[in-house]
């Protein structure tokens, strides 16, 4: 697929298990698929790993996470993440917090669980209350934001590579697009259009999105 000459590719979504050395080596030899990685992991604990049948440890996410930060430069993470499975205990959630800071994910996608018909996980009994799965969610989303805020913040003053989606409904001179990273970015432009990539500097950071400049000086992009 990278040999199509397609400027921007992203390979999203691989289950853990799949995610092999040749795969980390093809996505570093490639210049044009992106160095982001959805990487979803569902819990930071192993036994609640083996009941969801996800078929790896932490400790081996781990490796593969240590495998793609050596290979790729700036490579960026995020990840999916279930809380209140079934049995899940309070020291495993911890597990799930502790997995989240050693990673530092840039964002994740996070949900309680609830029961799916027709999946080995519907047979089990339901037994974590709402109320503790909305709490255990609160505290995760805690951590999620306080990443996102913080990668971002490191982009400010950076000169970056955006992909141009098109303009804000509100005002035709503002542009919306994402960077080789899968930053969202809102920015000031002029003489663009969709599917342009420009060089756009970050002015300032929020937590779920960059806010920046088109930049048309020489200069080295992130």
């Amino acid at each position: 697929v990278a040999l199509t000459g397609i400027e921007r590719i992203r390979f999203t979504t691989s289950h853990p298990w799949d995610f092999t050395q040749a795969m980390v080596d093809t996505i570093a030899t490639y210049p044009n698929i992106m160095p982001y990685i959805h990487l979803p992991v569902q819990s930071g604990n192993n036994d609640i790993l083996k009941i969801m049948g996800r078929r790896y440890t932490v400790e081996e996410y781990l490796d593969t996470v240590k495998r793609l930060k050596e290979a790729i430069p700036h490579v960026t993470f995020s990840t999916d993440i279930i809380v209140g499975f079934p049995n899940e205990s309070d020291e495993q959630f911890e597990d799930t917090l502790k997995l989240y800071d050693s990673v530092g994910f840039d964002f994740a996608f996070t949900f309680i669980y609830s029961p799916r018909s027709g999946t080995p996980a519907a047979k089990f009994e339901d037994n974590i209350s709402l109320e503790i799965k909305k709490k255990r969610l609160a505290a995760l989303n805690e951590r999620v934001k306080h990443y996102a805020l913080h990668h971002n913040q490191k982009m400010v003053n950076q000169v970056v590579e955006v992909l141009v989606d098109g303009p804000s409904k509100k005002d035709p001179n503002v542009y919306s697009g994402y960077t080789p990273h899968q930053k969202l970015v809102n920015f000031k432009a002029e003489n663009v259009k969709s599917g342009d990539i420009i060089q756009v500097l970050v002015k300032e950071a929020k937590t779920w999105f960059l806010l920046g400049e088109q930049f048309t000086n020489t200069k080295e992009t992130f």
